[in-house]
């Protein structure tokens, strides 16, 4: 009893400690600058310390990005005009790879951009930045004479490099949060998250509806398909009917999702994961509807129509699985979501293998016991056969998978 409430109380020590340590007011800069406020920013451990000075409009921050690997850069800008990315005026910071580090100013004009070096809408001296214990610090001074209020647009953001220059950053979860008002006087900074987290949400909608539609239900429709109909026939058909299209609707309510994210994110383009979607749609919309020109069994093209039903319902599901995973390379949640996924993936595989076998004996059974029947009775067969419709002269009682 005694040593778990003292094992309890070192955890509890050491959780304060850590959370502490995690506090912008507790850090103590190596090179003694003071600083009159400071903010834990909500995403991407980013920290914020700055003075102002409102006589004579003057800024004085210092941007700390920590747990940071030596091939990333880091940026954190402010935007006059509005609260996104086109239009903020950005410090930008990183490790070349000789080890000097390099800080310049960059003024984003476009979704596309490379963070070229140029100069900002406002005055900023006394630029520098270091890079120690996995954690780049950006140092300015900023003159913020044009700007009216005391309220300003921060961004803050980090990304790969490609050589010794940026690339793009993640464009889904907390690099797109990474946003919000920031008080020069109050000292008050928070995240702009309504429309942030709007978008947010929308993304994590559109993978469900998508993940559940063409990864799950889809794969799940073709062994109703697959392995019903021997034995329950025409049942099979009804249910692979309604669950295939209660999957399509579900795929295009996150079809569309995914049109209307795409319309909210100009200049972020996924081409491979659109493109995808897109066949996706055209391949399903089709399939739905070639069931209204669905020949009759004994049709003599009814065979054709086989082969396009089965090959379009095959390809749309390796297609949607195979979106799926592009999905949550863009997406990038949680590890255990896409072990879920690929564990579902493997269920059914394991479902599928075990109703493959069962129905090959159950059809091998079936086709011993009408040969059977034919070397007793064969023209009794043969009749019947003919009386059921299947007057070709061909024995039809052979069962296939």
């Amino acid at each position: 009893m005694s040593s778990g409430f003292l094992i309890s109380c070192v955890l509890f020590t050491l959780f304060v400690s850590s959370t502490h340590a995690q506090s912008c007011t507790k850090y103590n800069f190596t090179s003694n600058q003071m600083f009159t406020s400071c903010s834990d920013l909500p995403y991407l451990n980013s920290f914020l310390h700055w003075s102002y000075s409102p006589s004579t409009k003057t800024a004085k921050i210092a941007y700390r990005h920590t747990k940071l690997g030596s091939t990333r850069w880091v940026a954190w800008a402010i935007n006059p005009t509005s609260q996104g990315m086109v239009g903020s005026q950005a410090l930008v910071a990183y490790q070349k790879s000789d080890g000097n580090m390099r800080v310049y100013t960059s003024p984003v004009t476009s979704y596309q951009t490379q963070l070229q070096q140029g100069d900002l809408s406002f005055s900023v001296t006394d630029l520098s930045a270091t890079y120690l214990n996995n954690e780049i610090t950006i140092f300015a001074t900023l003159k913020l004479d044009n700007f009216n209020s005391t309220i300003v647009n921060q961004l803050w953001q980090e990304g790969p490099l490609s050589g010794d220059s940026p690339a793009m950053h993640d464009t889904s979860g907390a690099n797109t949060q990474s946003a919000g008002p920031l008080s020069l006087l109050s000292g008050q900074s928070r995240t702009t998250t309504t429309r942030a987290s709007s978008q947010f949400n929308k993304r994590n909608l559109h993978g469900l509806l998508n993940a559940v539609s063409w990864g799950i239900m889809m794969p799940i429709g073709i062994l109703f398909a697959r392995y019903l109909k021997v034995f329950s026939d025409p049942a099979w058909f009804y249910l692979h009917s309604i669950w295939q299209i209660t999957a399509y609707v579900i795929g295009v309510a996150g079809w569309v999702t995914g049109l209307q994210l795409g319309s909210e994110s100009r200049g972020i383009q996924f081409t491979a994961h659109r493109t995808i979607g897109i066949v996706l749609f055209s391949l399903a919309t089709l399939q739905a509807s070639a069931m209204l020109l669905r020949p009759k069994r004994d049709h003599k093209h009814r065979i054709y129509w086989n082969i396009y039903h089965r090959s379009v319902g095959y390809s749309i599901v390796v297609l949607g699985i195979i979106n799926i995973f592009k999905g949550l390379n863009i997406l990038k949640p949680e590890k255990k979501w896409e072990t879920a996924y690929i564990a579902t993936l493997v269920g059914l595989g394991i479902i599928a293998a075990f109703l493959e076998v069962i129905t090959w004996c159950v059809v091998i059974k079936r086709n011993k016991s009408a040969s059977s029947n034919v070397e007793k009775n064969p023209q009794g067969l043969h009749e019947a056969n003919w009386y059921n419709g299947h007057g070709n002269g061909t024995n039809r009682t052979h069962y296939r998978v």
